[in-house]
């Protein structure tokens, strides 16, 4: 097929914000790759679809170093340093190798007592509060996962409000100027925890990626444990603040799920989550991609001059080709398999840490708070703006 058509995301306004799986499928439904511009202004290639998804992630022509950008899209990156969202093999990988050396499964199972412990001091506060209502996500959705995050990376205390503003700007619709300002003061703030940590080493992850080396004696240069930092900070808090969001408000929204998840969260707690990341994942669309060589999807090419290329994760994990009734939210379905980490070479580092503090955030809510419910008209809630991240503003709950 051809797709001549170029479809304006952007221009869909707060109705795709809210809810984007129909336009996703009405897409699938016409082929698997489509032009789009997206809600930052900028041309895209979108692609749709489970099996084309899932093929995308895993291409090696579809790169993420921004150079391989084409200039006229005017796109510009708001990361510092050199990470492993902005790098190819062998570079990613000699990266990857590199964290994975510290940033292991015994590290995050170690921190299950600390994040149960963050959880419960929040849970404790939120069961004081005398009205009895408040936003999930200022309680609980937020502060659990950055104070995981600092205590993991040893970050002294910090205005995390100041932070939140500047993650939130840098990863929005914002103006360029905006997003711009927002991701230098983060870079400014993040070049003085590793001058920090460098100086003053500690038992935490960037301590130990500091002084790190591999059997070879490589390790990471500055640029790289800049770009690090901002990857475990700022990726490693926003996913999961909106993985807890996007859960509890399925869950409120499907009664009978909610009720079936009380009744035996010991077998169906896990599962949940996996359902949870299937039905409305964090990530709406991963990190940019740029073709470096023609890419054929579904009988439409992509040129191979730098065009930027997005999967929709979220509608891949929709689609009923791998996922029967996918709109249905089930919390006793298997829904391995999905897509909400990515898939490939850049399947996300910390998705054991994220599942960990969802199953205990949820299941702590589930105990403390048995007449937990919305407090607004779930068709009222404002979303974030962007196809990266995928949550509400605000979630008002009583309890």
């Amino acid at each position: 097929m051809t797709t001549d058509a170029v479809v304006d995301l952007g221009a869909l306004g707060e109705e795709f914000r809210r809810d984007p799986y129909p336009v996703y499928a009405e897409l699938r439904a016409r082929g698997p790759v489509h032009r789009v511009v997206i809600p930052e202004g900028h041309e895209a290639w979108l692609i749709v679809g489970y099996e084309a998804g899932r093929a995308a992630l895993n291409d090696a022509r579809l790169s993420k170093v921004w150079s391989n950008a084409a200039p006229e899209l005017g796109v510009r990156t708001v990361a510092s340093g050199l990470s492993m969202l902005s790098t190819d093999p062998p570079v990613h990988s000699r990266l990857r190798k590199l964290v994975a050396r510290e940033f292991t499964p015994r590290r995050v199972d170690a921190m299950a007592p600390r994040v149960q412990a963050l959880a419960d001091g929040m849970l404790d506060a939120m069961a004081k509060e005398p009205s009895r209502r408040g936003d999930l996500v200022e309680s609980l959705a937020f502060p659990l996962p950055i104070s995981v995050i600092c205590d993991l990376l040893g970050v002294p205390f910090m205005d995390r409000e100041q932070f939140r503003t500047w993650s939130n700007i840098a990863l929005s619709t914002s103006s360029a100027q905006a997003r711009t300002d927002a991701a230098d003061a983060m870079n400014g703030f993040l070049v003085r925890l590793v001058a920090d940590k460098r100086e003053r080493p500690g038992e935490d992850l960037m301590s130990a990626l500091i002084h790190t080396a591999d059997e070879d004696g490589d390790r990471l240069n500055a640029e790289e444990l800049l770009g690090m930092a901002w990857v475990l900070l700022v990726a490693g808090h926003e996913t999961t603040v909106n993985l807890i969001s996007n859960g509890v408000l399925a869950l409120l929204t499907h009664p009978e799920q909610l009720a079936a998840l009380r009744a035996d969260p010991e077998g169906l707690m896990e599962g949940a989550v996996e359902e949870i990341l299937r039905y409305d994942g964090p990530v709406e669309t991963p990190t940019y991609r740029f073709s470096t060589a023609p890419v054929e999807v579904g009988g439409t090419v992509i040129p191979g001059d730098g065009r930027l290329v997005l999967v929709a994760l979220a509608d891949a994990d929709r689609d009923p080709a791998r996922f029967p009734d996918p709109d249905r939210f089930d919390v006793r379905r298997d829904a391995r398999g999905h897509i909400a980490f990515g898939h490939g070479i850049h399947y996300c580092l910390g998705a054991p840490l994220a599942r960990l503090e969802a199953r205990i955030a949820l299941r702590g809510l589930l105990d403390r708070f048995p007449g937990l419910a919305l407090d607004a008209d779930p068709a009222g809630l404002e979303w974030r703006g962007g196809l990266l991240i995928r949550g509400p503003e605000r979630l008002p709950v009583r309890w």
